[in-house]
């Protein structure tokens, strides 16, 4: 059975209920992936996971239930069953449903078929010829090619009806090079590209690996201090992730946030503007409503330094007396509505790196970060970070350095950007959510080394 005759069974069965409010989310996802190592393939995998969660007030109680069966029995159950659970609460949390009749944004989703299985296991292949290929490279190489669909409708008793499919595919390629003396030094890196799997330039993937190892072999310590440091974009990028969870309007209300009361207040440099964007060029899912139905849109949480929104879903927006920025997330297809952004990310400044590095003079360029979910503190903002990089030393980037840690406190952080760069990666993120950041130049933060 389908979605579309699921729901109409399940909306006869809640009308024979009187139950006049109710939604339905499905989700669907079909993931592949192949890996391979030694030129041989390792492993395949093929996995669907998805159903459907009805949620349905009654007496200003919303019941939750959710089923993986698409059946007739099992669409009335689920009716049954969501009726039930809203008697049996003893708070009633707002809830709020989306009406029908709102404008969305068009997007440019893939809908084209998952690849089969010969030509992602060709790719695979590929992805070692490609490795072994590079210079320096040894034993151990690693690619894996992946594909995943994914299948969103949202239906509703006021009339709401909305549906969503986007393919994806890539390939990951895991670069292993030596020093090449006996018992020398090994160092690894890895690359993500997405896109059709007969698009995808391996080559320059594997050859960027590689070469990115390559330029870690003899990596030092470096010196401890307060000194300047420029983050790499990837590096950027990890910190605007682990701290995306503050500019969540439901983390404020919880006091999981000193962003309390902030809105329309000072946080950041003023040369800082962070956007969160469901349409990025880039983005390998695009979306055009949020997991309540909401439409989405473009918008500047920070700009030039100030904070201009916190993210809002229906039931935040409500207690705050404002409107919803449309960022519902669900997790999966049972979880509770939380908030999420899409693309985050940090506007470009007019710096290249080479420039960043000649404004630091003397630091550190981190390049990757480590420890995140332990060495990050999200409500003080505070970080403590395993970190591998480069010295900078008279404007340049010198000797590789690793296994130091760099300390300070994400809101401090912002305030002291004093420079942005112009070199943001792509987005390599399979999930509607991604963090994207150009090279960024920060005064005075913490190192410790030898």
């Amino acid at each position: 059975m389908d979605f579309q005759a699921f729901r109409q069974i399940a909306a006869e069965e809640a009308a024979k209920l009187q139950i006049e409010e109710y939604e339905l989310y499905y989700r669907l996802e079909e993931n592949t992936s192949v890996s391979a190592f030694r030129h041989e393939i390792n492993n395949f995998s093929s996995a669907s996971e998805g159903g459907v969660c009805l949620r349905c007030l009654i007496n200003g109680k919303m019941g939750y239930a959710s089923t993986q069966q698409l059946s007739d029995e099992s669409a009335r159950a689920l009716v049954h069953r969501a009726a039930d659970n809203a008697a049996v609460l003893e708070t009633a949390e707002p809830e709020f449903l989306v009406g029908a009749g709102q404008s969305y944004e068009a997007v440019s989703a893939s809908r084209v078929p998952l690849p089969d299985a010969d030509s992602m296991r060709k790719t695979a292949l590929d992805g070692q010829d490609a490795l072994y290929a590079q210079q320096s490279v040894i034993d151990g190489c690693e690619t894996e090619v992946f594909a995943g669909r994914t299948c969103i409708a949202i239906h509703n008793s006021r009339g709401l009806s909305l549906e969503y499919e986007n393919t994806v595919s890539g390939a990951f390629v895991a670069a292993v090079v030596s020093d090449g003396k006996p018992d020398g030094e090994k160092a690894n890196n890895y690359k993500i590209r997405l896109g059709q799997l007969d698009k995808l330039d391996l080559n320059a993937a594997a050859s960027e690996a590689a070469a990115d190892a390559r330029a870690t072999l003899g990596a030092g310590v470096a010196p401890t201090g307060s000194m300047p440091v420029v983050f790499s974009s990837k590096a950027m990028a990890q910190l605007l992730g682990t701290y995306a969870g503050i500019f969540s309007a439901e983390n404020v209300q919880k006091g999981l946030s000193l962003l309390k009361d902030k809105e329309g207040s000072t946080v950041a440099a003023p040369i800082v503007t962070l956007v969160d964007d469901p349409f990025y060029d880039k983005s390998a899912m695009p979306m055009p409503f949020d997991a309540e139905g909401s439409p989405t849109r473009r918008k500047n949480i920070i700009e030039n330094g100030v904070l201009t929104t916190l993210l809002y879903n229906l039931r935040t927006a409500a207690a705050a007396g404002k409107t919803t920025t449309g960022n519902g997330a669900k997790t999966s297809y049972d979880a509770k509505v939380g908030i999420r952004p899409f693309t985050l990310y940090l506007v470009n400044g007019p710096f290249t790196q080479e420039q960043l590095l000649q404004k630091a003079q003397n630091g550190v360029l981190i390049d990757s970060l480590g420890g995140l979910h332990a060495g990050a503190n999200t409500i003080s903002g505070d970080f403590s970070l395993q970190s591998s990089g480069f010295l900078i030393e008279n404007g340049q980037k010198t000797a590789p350095v690793r296994s130091f840690t760099v300390a300070g406190n994400f809101f401090r952080l912002l305030e002291g950007i004093s420079a942005v760069g112009n070199d943001p990666l792509p987005p390599t993120s399979i999930s509607p959510t991604a963090f994207v950041s150009p090279s960024v130049l920060v005064e005075g933060l913490s190192i410790a080394g030898k």
